[in-house]
C-alpha cells in the first residue's frame, strides 16, 4: 500500500509541476530540458521505490500509475473544469494580425518561435503575412495566414 501512495503522490508532484512550467517546456526540448528531464526520472525513481527493489513493487507501482492516468483520462471526459484545469486553453498570440506582447510574455513565447511556425508550416516569410497565432494546449503553434 505505501508504493501505492507514494506512486500517486508523485504523479500528482509531477503533474503540478509540469501544469505550472508552461506548455512551451513541453514543445521544446532542449539539452538541457533532456538533462533536467533524466535528472527528475532518477529522482523519482528513488522516491517511488525507496528501499524495495523488487520486480513485484516495480509492477505495482506501473500499474498505479498507469491507473492514475486513465483514471484521470475517465475525470477529464466528465469534467469540464477538471480539463481546463489540467490541459489549459489555447492562448491567442496573435489576433487580426496583432501580436499581444502580454500572452507572448506569460507563455513565454518569442517572435521567433511564431516566425518559425509560420515559416515551417505555410512558409510565411514575415509577420505581416499572418492573421492568428496560436499557442495551443499541447504547446506548439498554431498559424493562420491572412488571406491573399
Amino acid at each position: 500500500m505505501d508504493s501505492v501512495i507514494r506512486g500517486i503522490s508523485v504523479y500528482v508532484v509531477l503533474m503540478i509541476v509540469t501544469r505550472l512550467s508552461g506548455r512551451r517546456t513541453l514543445a521544446q526540448s532542449t539539452p538541457f530540458d533532456f538533462v533536467l528531464l533524466l535528472i527528475i526520472a532518477e529522482t523519482t525513481q528513488q522516491a517511488l521505490l525507496g528501499d524495495d527493489f523488487s520486480i513485484t513493487n516495480a509492477f505495482v507501482l506501473v500499474v498505479t500509475l498507469f491507473g492514475v492516468d486513465v483514471s484521470l483520462a475517465f475525470a477529464k471526459a466528465r469534467s469540464a473544469s477538471l480539463a481546463l484545469w489540467l490541459d489549459g486553453t489555447p492562448t491567442v498570440l496573435i489576433s487580426q494580425g496583432k501580436a499581444d506582447p502580454h500572452a507572448m510574455s506569460r507563455a513565454r513565447v518569442s517572435m521567433a518561435d511564431i516566425l518559425e511556425a509560420a515559416r515551417t508550416q505555410h512558409g510565411l516569410p514575415s509577420l505581416d503575412r499572418i492573421e492568428a497565432a496560436v499557442l495551443e494546449t499541447s504547446g506548439g503553434i498554431s498559424i493562420i495566414p491572412k488571406p491573399p
